[in-house]
């Protein structure tokens, strides 16, 4: 019998990937969506396309983190395994904009979440997308598992809470439940309003012509970037353990957004400068000026460590939004011929 993996925010960039790799390692996945009028799975849209993947042991199932009742049903009915809780409002500029909503998703939401899990009695191994948005004003350089958290951000405040309520869990209901501790991951897959893949798609465009300017916040950021597809390799790890326990994830580098347009902009022969303007509408009411991770825990008790570094992946990032757009564009003169 294959296992069974349930995972929220299955339609996100990790979700996506989680996927894949589960059904790569031949589990049968079921998926959280929430119901929207348009279609919202174009990110597992890999998984449909090769017959290979498969995708005939993917499941998708309606259900929302606010909706408690659906929540136990369709985990007493699936009765799984692992349970990957990826579901959140993850963008931090507009958590301060939906303090509320994103709280509810983040917070609350993981506490439904593990409540259901508790009441069928079934005892899956749970995993929670933390975030390295928790240390916020760090206390400490690096940032590591011990690292007292000072979160900067409604989004951050509830992580912080979905956090120590999955350390609640374990130690008062006996729960295998992991803490990923995850320092900023990006891919071809992130969201596009994400300052890398916001930076990527304008780098693309401008490249071909079709905008010039790219309307920026802080520039003097710093965070430790590393690619989405190998992160979630840590969070399967987890779950694989003799015991529960909490790890950050990281390369162990950090790099600066300014640094992140420079690389990008000279992959394509252009300077950054000539085109990057200061938008105050994207700074953030508080600001988190430098994240990085220590990773040494991973590396020593899952054997895992970061390949693709900074200059890679910022490289790879423009390179999949190039050929996005020559594939829309010639999408569109098909459509017109």
């Amino acid at each position: 019998m294959a296992k069974k993996a349930l995972i929220t925010g299955i339609t996100g960039q990790d979700g996506s990937y989680l996927a894949e790799l589960l059904l790569g390692q031949g589990y049968e996945v079921h998926g959280i969506i929430r119901r929207a009028s348009t279609f919202n799975t174009g990110r597992l849209d890999p998984i449909y396309d090769d017959p290979h993947s498969g995708r005939n042991r993917l499941s998708l199932h309606y259900g929302d983190l606010s909706d408690a009742s659906a929540l136990a049903r369709l985990i007493g009915k699936i009765q799984p395994e692992e349970v990957y809780n990826l579901a959140a409002q993850s963008h931090v500029r507009v958590s301060f904009d939906s303090p509320e909503y994103s709280t509810d998703i983040g917070a609350t939401g993981t506490v439904r979440l593990l409540e259901a899990i508790r009441e069928t009695g079934i005892q899956p191994r749970f995993y929670q997308a933390s975030s390295s948005e928790m240390f916020g004003k760090v206390q400490e350089v690096p940032q590591r598992e011990t690292t007292p958290f000072y979160p900067r951000s409604p989004y951050a405040c509830a992580k912080v809470y979905g956090y120590w309520i999955t350390v609640n869990y374990r130690e008062s209901y006996g729960l295998f439940a992991c803490n990923g501790i995850l320092f900023n991951h990006e891919s071809p897959r992130r969201g596009e309003t994400f300052v890398t893949r916001k930076i990527t798609r304008a780098v693309a465009q401008i490249k071909a012509g079709l905008q010039d300017k790219l309307f920026m916040g802080n520039l003097d950021a710093k965070r430790d970037w590393g690619f989405a597809k190998e992160y979630v390799e840590a969070m399967w790890l987890m779950l694989q353990q003799p015991g529960p326990d909490d790890y950050v994830v990281a390369t162990g580098e950090t790099h600066s957004v300014r640094e992140f347009l420079e690389v990008a902009f000279s992959h394509v022969g252009l300077d950054w400068q000539k085109h990057v303007e200061i938008d105050p509408r994207y700074l953030r009411p508080a600001e988190v000026e430098l994240l990085i991770g220590d990773p040494t825990k991973a590396r020593q008790k899952l054997g895992w460590e970061a390949k693709t570094k900074f200059e890679e992946l910022t490289k790879l990032m423009v390179d999949a939004d190039i050929e996005l757009l020559r594939q829309h564009r010639q999408g569109e003169i098909r459509v017109k011929g």
